[in-house]
């Protein structure tokens, strides 16, 4: 079976789950509250899904996969997606408590978009 289409069509989605994630991470880098973790969570499910994928695709297909690189990318992945889930209840919380804790996502925020960060410098650098 030729999987070279599916993996194009992967690779392109992968990228583009980047793009909502590093997009999303700069726009906000100004703010200090209200920030909007939708468009980074869409991202990051997003990255890992497809990163998981093509990994299965790439091994399936007999090509060669640096495990220990992968395995680097899967964590900031996980890191990314975590960071934006605590963010995200995090800012929540203190919207519902009324609290003046509103800073209380701002370094899931910045964790989640050095992550992303990390990950295509690992990606692209790493040979």
């Amino acid at each position: 079976m030729n999987v070279e289409p599916i993996i194009s069509v992967l690779v392109v989605f992968h990228i583009l789950g980047l793009a909502l994630i590093i997009g999303s991470f700069a726009l906000q880098l100004r703010r200090k509250q209200g920030f909007e973790f939708g468009t980074m969570l869409i991202g990051a499910i997003t990255q890992l899904v497809t990163g998981l994928a093509l990994v299965g695709l790439l091994q399936m297909a007999d090509e060669e996969v640096n495990n220990a690189k992968i395995a680097v990318k899967l964590v900031f992945a996980i890191v990314v997606l975590v960071s934006v889930l605590v963010a995200r209840s995090r800012q929540a919380k203190a919207l519902t408590a009324g609290t003046s804790e509103k800073k209380a996502a701002l370094p899931f925020l910045h964790l989640a978009g050095m992550g992303a960060l990390i990950n295509v410098l690992v990606a692209v650098l790493w040979h």
